[in-house]
């Protein structure tokens, strides 16, 4: 762990005891794509979680967690949500919502605690990957640990991308 600067994410899990890893990887300023991230990992894509915020109309805010190769689809969202209708934050509200900057946007440790639902292949591994917090830095956790520790709920809230 030397050189590992534990982020305040790191530090919330290490208070409720929960096992995890923090594994660095290079930054792309250019590229804050999951693929980046799950390339330099040398994991697979399907493991690598992104963290969204969205805003649902009625419902307020709420983070999705889903497949770097996936995208969020919204009205399963919503409904997941139990909004009419959601929507991504502007990436300008990001920062102050959630205290994380675009590429280091964590499940863990926002400034204030969201609805959190993680997609349904979540379950499908033993860990998982999701931002610890900073670009460049990822946690290798149980998903029932991450899923436990936000009170997450499980659903199918993302889809493959149609370009594909």
């Amino acid at each position: 762990m030397s050189g590992i600067t534990k982020t305040n994410a790191a530090r919330l899990l290490d208070k409720a005891k929960i096992t995890y890893k923090l594994i660095p990887y290079e930054v792309d300023e250019n590229n804050l794509a999951a693929d980046h991230v799950a390339e330099e990992l040398g994991e697979d894509i399907e493991r690598v979680f992104k963290t969204l915020v969205l805003h649902g109309e009625k419902s307020g805010y709420f983070v999705c967690v889903i497949p770097g190769d996936m995208e969020v689809d919204l009205k399963a969202a919503a409904k997941a949500a139990g909004a009419k209708k959601a929507d991504l934050i502007p990436m300008k509200e990001l920062l102050p919502l959630t205290g994380y900057i675009r590429g280091g946007c964590s499940p863990i440790g926002m400034k204030k605690r969201f609805p959190t639902y993680f997609h349904s292949t979540v379950n499908n591994f033993d860990v998982v990957y999701v931002s610890a917090g900073v670009r460049g830095l990822q946690f290798e956790i149980s998903p029932s640990d991450l899923i436990g520790y936000v009170d997450g709920i499980v659903a199918d809230i993302a889809v493959k991308p149609s370009n594909n």
